[in-house]
């Protein structure tokens, strides 16, 4: 799992599977030292995939100074150049999906498809949740939200019958195991306030290549009414939604397939 010197920062990634070439840009809570992550996914039976810690994230540089989401699709294509690929397929996981589309906007001859995974496209389009304004809740406040809203049947009378669960997936919104590296904090910070001026909507049509949209039918993060907006944008988009929520790709064992059948044809 090597570093490489990408734009102004070092970018850790990793490498696994075979075939076509894949670059798996995941989310704004992605690190690969959590589990599970696409790199870990079915997507390495079909493909060559490429897996990295997105600018501010994980063991990549989290410098002190605004982010930006044409910066992240530069970020994107400079690690496809450190690997030698000219063009790949992309899967964009949440925050990722946002950057795979500046990356085909700003570099359409880089992308051969693209599976978008719940994901927004901002603007009049729709946005995600705004996760910038969470930052200041207590702990265990932004905890229960984050599970509420990731999973929207994971409501106050499921929790009542569901204690245990409840409490497990809140301990995975409590617990960071990497909070305290030095500047953590800064580089989510940093990532979420790119995030919040995330506007793709207008650029949609100009979109060539072949692209799935899927989504998550209970996902309050990147709702469902929102990817059936961007599928009716993005011209010969290919709509999916899967039993799930803002998790579906480990939810619904008919998502990882339907990604791999389509960026295979």
């Amino acid at each position: 799992m090597p570093y490489a010197r990408i734009r102004d920062i070092h970018v850790y990634f990793a490498r696994d599977g075979g075939g076509a070439p894949l670059l798996a840009i995941s989310g704004s809570r992605s690190d690969l030292r959590r589990k599970p992550n696409l790199l870990e996914s079915p997507l390495t039976k079909a493909f060559d995939v490429v897996a990295y810690d997105q600018r501010g994230l994980g063991r990549t540089s989290k410098p002190d100074q605004p982010y930006s989401m044409a910066g992240y699709a530069d970020d994107a294509a400079a690690v496809m150049d450190a690997v030698g690929w000219e063009r790949a397929n992309i899967v964009g996981l949440s925050f990722g999906g946002m950057v795979a589309l500046e990356l085909v906007l700003r570099h359409p001859e880089r992308v051969a498809g693209l599976a978008l995974c719940c994901t927004s496209p901002g603007g009049a389009g729709g946005a995600s949740y705004p996760l910038h304004e969470l930052q200041r809740l207590p702990e265990d406040e932004r905890a229960r939200l984050m599970v509420s809203i990731s999973d929207t049947r994971c409501d106050a009378v499921w929790a009542a019958a569901n204690p245990g669960r409840m409490e497990a997936l809140l301990d995975t919104w409590r617990n960071d195991p990497f909070a305290a590296e030095p500047d953590h904090r800064t580089g989510i910070s940093r990532l979420l306030q790119a995030r919040a001026a995330h506007d793709t909507w207008k650029r949609l049509d100009s979109i060539d290549c072949p692209v799935l949209i899927c989504g998550g039918r209970f996902d309050g993060l990147a709702l469902p009414a929102t990817q059936e907006r961007m599928a009716g944008r993005i011209p010969g988009a290919v709509l999916r939604m899967f039993d799930g929520g803002h998790q579906f790709l480990w939810q619904d064992d008919s998502a990882f397939p339907e990604i791999i059948r389509f960026l295979g044809e």
